[in-house]
């Protein structure tokens, strides 16, 4: 059975994971700009080396609330569908966006490998919340691991499921 690797980060006290293979990076830099008329779950723009980056709210995305700016904060900044397109997973790129996107948490975790059978399906909410924003669940030694599904995350309201 296939081997597949998280990388976790919390919000409050949950712990959340994204396949490790949407990751282009992990910054802390959290110089956002904020942008007049964005959609809630957007916090702002982030300059990364010359490149514009949209950072979403993932604790606002998820309805459990705007995530304070603390000294461990992070941005998970996602690989783009071009980026995931030419690597040797491009059946990924469904799961990206076509601009860089960044994804606010509290703060970072490990990177954690999980047998692909260790992968529960998705309850109907977890810790509050949606079942359409979950990909499955992990069991492991010390807390549940929430495994999210980017697709859903990244999709805009009124976007219909391809």
């Amino acid at each position: 059975m296939a081997n597949r690797q998280f990388i976790t980060f919390y919000l409050g006290d949950d712990l959340f994971g994204l396949d490790i293979l949407l990751v282009r990076e992990i910054n802390r830099n959290m110089d956002i700009t904020k942008v007049d008329r964005a959609p809630d779950c957007v916090r702002g723009l982030m300059n990364l080396r010359g490149q514009i980056v949209t950072v979403l709210d993932l604790g606002v995305r998820l309805n459990i609330g705007a995530r304070p700016i603390g000294r461990e904060s992070s941005c998970v900044v996602l690989k783009t569908k071009a980026e995931l397109g030419r690597s040797s997973h491009a059946g990924l790129d469904a799961h990206s966006a076509e601009d860089l996107t960044g994804l606010l948490v509290d703060r970072i975790g490990d990177v954690v490998s999980v047998e692909e059978d260790h992968i529960e399906p998705p309850p109907a909410h977890a810790g509050g919340i949606k079942g359409l924003f979950i990909e499955g669940v992990v069991k492991l030694q010390q807390q549940l691991l929430i495994a999210l599904d980017v697709r859903e995350v990244l999709r805009t309201q009124g976007e219909s499921t391809p």
